[in-house]
């Protein structure tokens, strides 16, 4: 800095210039690792670009292959969630998260139907490497099943594992693992997942929520429209270990202490957002991470094969449809906490082992500002409102339900409102008594009401959105690896090969084709004879969520 620019900073703001500038300067040696690593990219990405072919993969060589879904999550997702950590840990603005550091490209989501694709349309482009249309679940756009890389990677003798935050049934794991006409079909799903297809059982580990559908409604927590309970059948008839609750879980001793095949249902249909969960009743999706990694480590240790896992932070999704920015900032902050898990793991592991991260889709249209009037927007963004948000709006609509059912006293009401939602719950103090009666007026109509909650933080926070679907933004790829070969093919510009760059999602699916040399041709042609017709109509909670968006 020249003598001339100190003079106008002063010598008290020169002086905290080289405070800042000090203490910043360890973290600016700890990212030189990365700008090397990065340098050297480059310099391979422009040996591609002359003509020059890959290093490529041993496809025979043992390996492991995590793929991560962040349902939902776009670019601005990431923007929300740094910002909110950097304001409550009180970090400086060049702390990053996990994922941040790893970003080697982006995806281009439209489905075969539509240029904003579903949960289903968008998993089912990883898992078969083919664009089929909403609602589609493992199966091609003619509605004829389609191999998936789980399928033909267990076929292999790899093991394979699912970890969501999400029903186990819902789009995202069931596209790798089950094949249908239409995502509502869950009680299928559920039997597919089993085992019950012609490629018999293909999945090793199960852990995630969705009890609802391996159990019948006569049961608490089921609601399958047929009389089975696929919980007692897996155990006793298909020889699945089952694991329905904390305590369970945490007899598996961190993945130490696991008996294959492993159902591990932990709600009776999604995890609670993690701005909502209680601890000691359900684990963090970093948890059953360590668990699932662990698990399948040990079990492929004398293997010449590895492992395929797929992990998923559902509700990510969620929280946009719901337009909820203070679960939303939650939920990506836990996801990050299981992806830092994923890279210890890789860092500690011998085998070949990559991870690449996506999103299906963009939920919400989220934009971190907003014009709260129609006069020229101040330019400002408030995460500190999100942090005095101590629940999501879905569990606080639920508790306003159950209290209104409670009490015809409108004063009572009034009160619960203001001191008990307000104040303690959302943090929010300068609420007014017009508000209050849109609450009161929601205040048995919860669909409705958890709208009316989250926009009060949005609006406060100054957090946009412009959808309670999905948008047709392009999201990230992250990626990886302790392998060099991989890492090679992973810079690769050339189409269906590398993942540098921008791609179309079923480049995903192709990548990790290539990289394991699986045929997925093959694999369809072996599931031809799937059931797979819609056989069962919407149910109760089925028509609820789509109510909810949650689709």
């Amino acid at each position: 800095m020249t003598t001339e620019k100190a003079s106008l900073l002063g010598d008290e703001r020169m002086s905290l210039y080289n405070t800042k500038k000090k203490s910043s300067f360890g973290k600016y040696l700890k990212y030189l690792t990365h700008v090397v690593v990065i340098i050297g990219t480059v310099y391979l990405c422009l040996s591609n670009m002359t003509g020059s072919e890959p290093v490529g993969v041993d496809t025979n060589k043992k390996k492991n292959v995590i793929f991560m879904v962040t349902d939902g999550m776009g670019p601005a997702s990431l923007s929300l969630a740094r910002s909110f950590k950097q304001f409550r840990d009180q970090l400086p603005m060049d702390d990053v998260l996990q994922l941040d550091q790893h970003l080697v490209g982006s995806s281009r989501t439209r489905s075969n139907s539509s240029l904003i694709t579903d949960s289903a349309a968008g998993a089912t482009a990883f898992s078969c490497g083919l664009k089929s249309y909403n609602g589609a679940i493992g199966v091609s756009s003619d509605s004829e099943p389609c191999g998936t890389i789980l399928e033909a990677l267990k076929l292999q003798g790899y093991m394979t594992g699912l970890v969501v935050t999400t029903r186990i049934t819902d789009a995202t794991p069931a596209a790798f693992s089950s094949h249908v006409d239409q995502r509502f079909q869950e009680d299928m799903i559920a039997e597919q997942q089993l085992g019950e297809y012609p490629l018999g059982r293909m999945v090793d580990l199960i852990i995630g929520g969705g009890r609802c559908h391996f159990l019948p409604k006569s049961q608490k927590g089921g609601c399958r429209s047929d009389d089975r309970n696929l919980v007692e059948e897996a155990q006793h008839e298909k020889g699945w270990n089952y694991v329905g609750n904390r305590e369970q879980f945490d007899d598996l001793k961190q993945g130490h202490n696991v008996q294959f095949p492993l159902l591990g249902l932990l709600a009776d249909t999604d995890i609670p957002y993690d701005i909502d969960r209680d601890p000691k009743v359900y684990p963090s999706l970093a948890e059953q991470v360590k668990v699932a990694l662990t698990a399948l480590s040990k079990a492929t240790k004398d293997s010449d094969k590895g492992f395929f896992l797929l992990i998923e932070g559902s509700r990510i999704d969620h929280a946009g449809h719901h337009n909820d920015p203070a679960a939303q900032v939650r939920e990506v902050l836990a996801y990050d906490e299981a992806f830092k898990d994923v890279l210890k793991f890789i860092d500690e592991t011998e085998t070949d082992t990559i991870a690449i991260s996506t999103s299906d889709h963009e939920t919400g249209g989220l934009v971190t500002s907003r014009q709260n009037s129609p006069h020229y927007p101040d330019y400002v963004w408030y995460p500190e409102v999100l942090l005095n948000s101590t629940h999501s709006g879905e569990y606080l609509s639920s508790k306003i339900v159950n209290f209104t059912s409670s009490t015809d006293d409108v004063t009572t009401l009034d009160k619960f409102i203001a001191k008990e939602i307000l104040e303690k719950d959302l943090g929010i103090m300068d609420y007014t008594q017009e508000e209050i009666e849109t609450i009161k007026h929601f205040s048995n109509d919860q669909s409705n009401l958890l709208y009316v909650l989250n926009n009060l933080v949005s609006v406060r926070s100054q957090t946009g959105w412009t959808t309670h679907g999905h948008s047709a933004v392009d999201v990230n790829i992250y990626a990886y690896t302790n392998s060099k070969q991989i890492s090679s093919q992973l810079i690769s510009n050339k189409p269906y090969h590398g993942l540098l760059g921008n791609h179309e999602n079923i480049e995903i699916g192709a990548f990790m084709e290539s990289i394991t040399g699986v045929d997925l041709d093959k694999i369809t042609k072996l599931i031809k004879k799937t059931k797979h017709s819609i056989t069962t109509k919407f149910n109760s909670i089925q028509v609820d969520e789509m109510h909810h968006g949650a689709y």
